[in-house]
């Protein structure tokens, strides 16, 4: 798992409805020292450790493992370690392995997933914690190198390419079956878009002010603009968070010698759910706006390399603002409650609101047709590569 800006990409649980959710929560997170890490790598993988480097996560815990030189197999790996709570759920670990595979095999950037001793693609790892027994499932896949859209100038070809590529996950997928398929539906998962309206029981983290004023009428919206739509979406597997850590790139020869980029890898299957096609490229425009000094431009770009592979409804299009803003919410509001619930970790969880905050207001101050008109004039724009 790559470190991440906010805390659905570092596989954020399905949020429990008991009225302890902060101590569960916090009480869940793995706490494996590195020597232990060590250990979990040769006694369940039968792997030699050389080296190994916490990586920054919410709520399960990851390792950057370096192994002593095999003959020709990979060097280095991603120990994850997930939460309690997840861990009790081993079939939808499974099935995200099982995706990452399926991909993989498609030709698609992904890692690969590494075998137990057993020939299992997850353990599940007892420890004694002194006053009970905790569980936790542990998983390994090869590291991916590269650099993620974070950290690199981004083209509109890149947009283009990245929402290409977020609609052919979601075509790809539709050839997947798995026996236990059906724990990809997940009806509390709180990053899925379908449950924005669960923000409301942590609305509360983000005190009195406009910002809380936005985030209420983005809710009011939803429920009335996109849940009365929701039969009309054409229904598929999301990835769910196609953000610009979870998206690594390398360097490509360009014939003008100007610097550009392509996406080399795709991280982090944990927020997998079912979900809809317009679900996917919201939050992919949501991420890739993060990090440009252009905003609102970005989101025609996107369209229009999503389009070129899955064309957007007129419903599914008309939903699309509502959409993107509401992943702008759901992010800004976890992130506000995951401070609280840990202080200590609050630069971390804390990137994507530096910015993040500013967009949605900058959207909501221009208005729902406004923006619309940037995004579609700006996709329209591509129509002649189309018909190439």
């Amino acid at each position: 798992m790559a470190c991440t800006c906010n805390p659905s990409t570092l596989g954020y649980q399905d949020i429990m409805s008991s009225g302890n959710d902060r101590q569960s929560e916090a009480l869940s997170k793995p706490t494996f020292s590195e020597e232990q890490a060590s250990a979990l790598m040769e006694s369940v993988f039968g792997l030699k450790v050389s080296k190994v480097q916490p990586l920054p996560s919410y709520d399960d815990q990851n390792f950057h493992v370096y192994i002593t030189k095999t003959k020709d197999g990979p060097t280095e790996y991603i120990l994850k370690i997930s939460n309690t709570e997840t861990s009790k759920n081993p079939d939808l670990i499974e099935v995200q392995n099982h995706i990452v595979m399926f991909l993989k095999a498609a030709g698609f950037p992904t890692a690969s997933v590494c075998r137990t001793k057993g020939d299992n693609t997850t353990s599940l790892v007892s420890v004694d914690s002194g006053s009970e027994i905790k569980s936790y499932l542990v998983r390994l896949l090869t590291y991916l190198p590269g650099r993620p859209i974070a950290e690199i100038p981004i083209s509109p070809q890149l947009l283009y390419e990245i929402g290409k590529l977020a609609a052919n996950l979601d075509k790809t997928l539709e050839k997947f079956h798995h026996p236990k398929l059906s724990s990809l539906h997940r009806e509390n998962f709180i990053w899925n878009l379908k449950n924005v309206p669960l923000l409301e029981k942590y609305l509360y983290a983000l005190g009195q002010n406009r910002n809380r004023e936005i985030v209420e009428q983005v809710i009011h919206l939803f429920k009335e603009e996109v849940m009365t739509k929701l039969s009309h979406f054409r229904e598929c597997i999301n990835h769910g968070d196609l953000n610009d850590h979870n998206i690594l790139t390398e360097p490509s020869n360009s014939a003008s010698g100007d610097a550009e980029y392509r996406v080399s890898g795709i991280l982090d299957f944990d927020d997998m759910s079912y979900g809809y096609y317009v679900f996917e490229v919201a939050i992919t425009i949501m991420y890739m706006m993060i990090e440009s000094k252009s905003p609102i431009q970005v989101g025609g770009h996107v369209l229009a390399g999503f389009e070129s592979v899955a064309p957007l409804t007129a419903v599914e299009r008309s939903a699309l603002f509502i959409l993107v803003c509401s992943r702008f919410c759901q992010s800004l509001v976890m992130a506000a409650y995951s401070c609280q619930l840990h202080p200590e970790n609050k630069d971390y969880l804390m990137v994507t609101a530096k910015t993040g905050w500013k967009h949605l207001r900058q959207m909501f101050d221009m208005g729902q047709k406004a923006v619309e008109a940037i995004w579609f004039e700006t996709a329209k724009s591509y129509e002649p590569v189309f018909s190439v």
